[in-house]
């Protein structure tokens, strides 16, 4: 009888319940439901709806039953940073902010009141990102003590999901490290540190590594969904999961997980937290197996979903590659991390200013507009290689784009050619084959990591894209 394992995989703009087994060695996967997601603007304040989350979660559940392939386990990754405070009767504190608020905006100073940057990166090696939980907490701690007073608790969000799925607590240790609160020598939260920002220390859970069981289903949630599994936690924040299935590459791969955000670095043993380091922006986030991440944030497709959603959505991602590949000689290159892209009120009205800012042409058509957008990512990821060269004093033969965008095959082609390096783009679906692997390993179906990603190598296409001579 096989084996089947729930991969709920969360992004910030849609969700997928995945179901995996291993069939003759291989891993087979199966969408079962697909659900969109998206902070909701109340009142000026960039909130998640955490119960219409849940909701979805349920339901794609229930799609299983209704299937007939009853999963004995699932796990749930999302993206990092953002939390849930839960007060003495394990009810939300106050709103779920998204990090795409401005509650943040000078937040930085705040803490730089307590510890410097330098001293900050240097103790925990993730890079400054003013959406990061440090500074979230600080934004709580000056803006509204009242609801930081009555926490008991933190959850990360997968950690709250599998919170209303078991009744259980637990915090995991790769969604932890997002937060810019972890020592990386003791592996936990730095609780120095929390005392020295003037944050509650006890609303901390000691961190789990991927494959620890949170619990089995509250009855009520047995009942609903007509079934009950374990709930395992895996490499909760998606970037980790997505760099579990890196397909045999090993510690000398350079990567890019490719979605809403393009995570792109290599996987190390040990934390870089130098001056190059920092002065790169580069972050050192906690994976499977404590090993670490070195990364880049890079603005991603966040840029084309926003250019389409403010279009009414009448073209697909598809038609716009396909489209910018025919204005492909439009010149014009703007900084694709600038954060004036992380929440204009208008991308296409900010691209296009940027543009003008910078004395280039300004597109107009939605090929120009996606033409200007895929080559200045590509700009950004040919930087971003040169940088991890000089840094790690290593060369790269390859790098693996992995997760949705590796599907968008005219960004793959600028990426080789920015980049001077094969691209091996797939699977696209990595996050969630990540996810589901954690699951495999604490069964005994995969081995451990190395047998795991040779399995994922074996189980999915790759397609090769080569730099231009």
């Amino acid at each position: 009888m096989e084996k089947y394992y729930l991969a709920v995989d969360i992004g910030a703009s849609s969700g997928r319940h995945m179901l995996f087994t291993i069939k003759d060695g291989l891993i087979s996967m199966e969408e079962v439901y697909r659900f969109e997601n998206g902070m909701t603007n109340v009142d000026g304040k960039l909130l998640w709806d955490t119960n219409k989350l849940f909701a979805e979660i349920l339901n794609g559940m229930k799609e299983c039953k209704k299937l007939g392939k009853l999963p004995e386990s699932m796990s749930i990754d999302t993206w990092g940073v953002d939390y849930v405070l839960l007060d003495e009767n394990d009810q939300p504190a106050g709103d779920t902010y998204g990090y795409r608020d401005h509650r943040t905006d000078g937040m930085d100073e705040e803490v730089y009141k307590y510890i410097s940057e330098s001293d900050l990166y240097k103790r925990i090696g993730i890079q400054k990102a003013i959406f990061n939980t440090i500074y979230q907490l600080t934004a709580d701690r000056v803006k509204r003590p009242e609801v930081l007073n009555r926490a008991k608790t933190l959850l990360m969000i997968p950690d709250y999901l599998n919170f209303m799925l078991t009744g259980k607590k637990a915090s995991e240790y790769t969604n932890g490290t997002t937060t810019g609160l972890v020592n990386p020598d003791t592996k936990q939260w730095d609780y120095e540190l929390i005392e020295m920002l003037g944050l509650p220390k006890n609303i901390f859970l000691e961190l789990q590594l991927p494959g620890n069981i949170v619990g089995n289903l509250k009855e009520d949630i047995k009942n609903e969904v007509g079934f009950d599994l374990q709930v395992i936690q895996c490499a909760s924040h998606d970037t980790a999961s997505a760099v579990m299935s890196m397909p045999h590459l090993g510690d000398e791969g350079l990567y890019i997980s490719s979605g809403t955000w393009s995570l792109m670095g290599v996987e190390n043993k040990k934390v870089l937290s130098r001056e190059c380091d920092q002065k790169g922006n580069f972050t050192n986030e906690g994976g499977y197996d404590y090993r670490y991440r070195y990364l880049k944030n890079i603005m991603g497709l966040w840029m084309i979903q926003q250019v389409r959603h403010e279009a009414k959505d009448s073209l697909s991602f598809a038609e716009y590659a396909a489209m910018a590949r025919e204005c492909d000689s439009f010149p014009s290159i703007i900084d694709a991390n600038d954060e004036r892209f992380l929440s204009p009120e208008n991308m296409t009205e900010e691209i296009k200013k940027a543009c003008e800012d910078t004395n280039q042409p300004v597109p107009n058509t939605p090929g120009e507009i996606a033409a200007v957008i895929y080559k200045s990512l590509a700009a950004c990821y040919g930087n971003t290689v040169s940088e991890i060269r000089s840094n790690t004093g290593k060369e790269y033969e390859a790098l693996h784009i992995i997760g949705g965008g590796c599907q968008n095959k005219y960004l793959n082609e600028l990426t080789a050619n920015a980049t001077g390096i094969t691209v091996l783009a797939g699977p696209s679906e990595a996050t969630a084959i990540g996810n589901a692997m954690v699951q495999m390993i604490k069964t005994g179906e995969l081995k451990d990591l190395v047998s795991a990603r040779q399995c994922v190598h074996d189980s999915f296409d790759i397609e090769a894209f080569y730099a231009n001579k």
